[in-house]
């Protein structure tokens, strides 16, 4: 059997879609589809029904996935044997998260890491709403809250806090603001409830008696450039709004705690390319969990 069609193969079970798988892979579409058909040539059997929405997979198809993905997890652990006889990192990770973090931490740190390993590719890339390790499209990701199925290997990074801010010429025009019910009348600048990922990200719910007018934006740097160019009052990582001298916290006893996960699967942890990464993230948040905390 041909490795290359089954790889083709899996990522057309994984994607979905032929299209997809193409894009994946980084050939032509066409290629994937006559690959494909080559493959169930050879196996002289259906794997994929194809339609106009995308590949579904047939009961040959489901019985050749789970065997190929067990082939697939003995390929990357002997790979990760052999390059771990050398001491240059190569290959690309993947990292999936929040855009928080991503941007406000993780973008300048990750590509420190990669400026030291000219064969490393490191892809940073925004969590979606649905993320899968065990699909390969991430091989880290970072979460707020740990994975409850699945086998997955999840370490806890760091709590970190967010507070009530809003920018000094904001303030300037407004009356002062020293208690919660001066909330009223102004606007929040906030997320977009129907696009969050968990729950845990609905800090506006503790406002909803007192600041009925919204501005939501499904971006945590859309939402701090709100707040900075003074139009409303955000909920705002601590950690990134300390960047902004012209931010102010308002009332310090309104806080909210949440904790940063570093996940991975099994079948590529152990890959020298994902281990160094998962390594290099933990002890960089580790080593700066201050700053994540307020003080």
């Amino acid at each position: 059997m041909d490795w290359d069609r089954v790889r083709i193969f899996l990522e057309v079970a994984r994607t979905g879609q032929i299209l997809g798988a193409a894009k994946r892979l980084g050939i032509n579409h066409a290629t994937v589809g006559r690959q494909l058909t080559a493959l169930e040539k050879e196996m002289r059997t259906k794997l994929v029904k194809r339609g106009t929405t995308g590949c579904t997979l047939t009961r040959s198809g489901e019985a050749l996935l789970t065997t190929a993905e067990r082939v697939e997890s003995e390929f990357l652990k002997i790979g990760s044997q052999l390059v771990a006889t050398s001491d240059r990192v190569t290959g690309t990770v993947r990292v999936g998260a929040p855009d928080g973090i991503g941007n406000y931490f993780l973008a300048e740190q990750l590509a420190a890491l990669a400026a030291v390993h000219p064969d490393l590719v490191i892809q940073l890339v925004p969590l979606p709403r649905t993320f899968s390790l065990s699909k390969r499209e991430a091989d880290i990701v970072i979460t707020i809250e740990p994975p409850k199925e699945g086998r997955l290997i999840a370490t806890k990074l760091t709590d970190y806090t967010l507070g009530v801010y809003a920018s000094q010429q904001y303030l300037e025009r407004s009356a002062p603001i020293t208690t919660q019910d001066d909330l009223s009348g102004h606007m929040l600048v906030t997320q977009v409830a129907d696009i969050m990922y968990s729950k845990a990200l609905d800090y506006a719910v503790h406002f909803n008696t007192l600041m009925k007018r919204r501005y939501e934006c499904g971006s945590v740097v859309g939402q701090i450039e709100a707040v900075r160019a003074g139009h409303g009052i955000g909920i705002l990582h601590n950690y990134a709004a300390r960047r902004y001298p012209e931010l102010t916290q308002l009332l310090p006893e309104i806080q909210f705690t949440r904790t940063y996960w570093l996940v991975s699967h099994p079948d590529t942890h152990g890959t020298r390319r994902v281990r160094e990464v998962y390594r290099y993230i933990t002890s960089r948040i580790r080593a700066e969990r201050r700053r994540f905390i307020a003080e």
